[in-house]
């Protein structure tokens, strides 16, 4: 018999959901999303993309298979997309306080607790995704009964820069040289680009590149909205006079038309999760893509220059774009051969790699 504190989970719209505490004893405010991923807590988690989201997972069993260890080689996590969690809080349906996994070394409470991250378990997950889906994404509140009220909020920092490196990394030693802009890069990139014949010059967001030896430049997911990196779009815009490759994933998708003039907007509740269907432009082939992101690039505001690749086939929004003469390819969901998700795309990343 577990007996674990009571919590509720408040939204903006006055909706409150009262559960139990499987995790840090505080209270947290945050953007309410939902993920619609089967599999894949500890890398969803640890997902820079996630920061300062109260995470609603919709599938409804959660923990049943622990949290592996926190290894890092070289500065990149051997399981996780990052060194910790970027999530605020966990919302669940039904948490498993059992788990059993051979790799597993806690169990996900254990593991919240020990990152200060609250969590909530026996709400109805159900119920608050079609909150989100017909009012759209709202911050809200996970209040633990009997903690301090120590309320957090994430809305005046600018969450790139929390996220990104503090100083240049680099990372093997291939032939090819390529700048990874990091907006909030996933480690499982970082893994993915190292099978290659290169070299990676892993930079801060704002970091001025254009004085450095490269034969392309990778522009990473991350958080937030894009509007926030402007110095960013500022530098990529000064590499798109070049003829030298570069690839936008995630948010960098959005950085990297930005900087050619297109324009974005806000989602009603993005796009969240590893079940993404995506469709080729003017074709009948599909993928299943992973994604974590709230905005998206208006289509109809590309220049001439440009091609849109791909659509989403649930909401009909952009999620790819190449250029009609330069080595300029970019997508919005991640194209790796990520660890907890699909492998549909990987084939595009073999495409950049190759145009170096």
């Amino acid at each position: 018999m577990h007996h674990n504190t009571n919590a509720s989970l408040r939204l903006a719209n006055g909706a409150v959901f009262k559960g139990k505490s499987f995790g840090c004893e505080t209270s947290v405010k945050g953007e309410v999303v939902f993920n619609t991923a089967m599999t894949g807590y500890p890398e969803i988690l640890t997902d820079p993309s996630c920061f300062g989201k109260l995470l609603v997972f919709t599938y409804p069993l959660i923990g049943n298979y622990g949290v592996p260890i926190e290894e890092i080689k070289e500065r990149i996590s051997t399981f996780f997309e990052s060194e910790k969690i970027h999530a605020c809080g966990v919302v669940i349906s039904d948490y498993s306080f059992e788990y059993s996994h051979w790799n597993a070394v806690k169990s996900l409470s254990a593991w919240l607790k020990e990152q200060s991250i609250p969590a909530i378990y026996g709400v109805d997950t159900r119920e608050i995704t079609r909150i989100i889906r017909e009012e759209g994404v709202m911050d809200g509140t996970l209040v633990v009964e009997g903690a301090e009220e120590m309320v957090v909020s994430v809305d005046s920092v600018n969450a790139v820069d929390v996220v990104s490196c503090k100083e240049v990394v680099r990372h093997g030693e291939g032939k090819k040289k390529l700048v990874l802009v990091d907006c909030g890069v996933k480690h499982d990139l970082i893994r993915a680009l190292l099978r290659y014949d290169v070299q990676i010059t892993q930079v801060p967001w704002n970091y001025d590149f254009s004085q450095l030896e490269y034969d392309g430049i990778m522009i990473s997911n991350g958080p937030s909205a894009p509007h926030a990196c402007e110095e960013t779009i500022a530098h990529v815009k000064c590499a798109l006079r070049q003829d030298k490759p570069i690839m936008g994933i995630g948010l960098g998708h959005q950085i990297l038309c930005m900087a050619d003039g297109a324009s974005v907007v806000k989602l009603k509740y993005g796009h969240h999760g590893h079940n993404q269907p995506v469709r080729m432009v003017n074709g009948s082939r599909c993928f299943i893509t992973d994604q974590n992101h709230e905005y998206a690039v208006d289509a109809a505001t590309l220049s001439e220059d440009w091609v849109s690749l791909l659509v989403n086939m649930n909401d009909n929004t952009n999620e790819g774009v190449c250029h009609k003469t330069k080595p300029f390819i970019s997508v919005q969901f991640q194209p790796q051969l990520a660890e907890e998700g699909s492998t549909d795309t990987s084939f595009l990343l073999d495409e950049f790699m190759g145009m170096l």
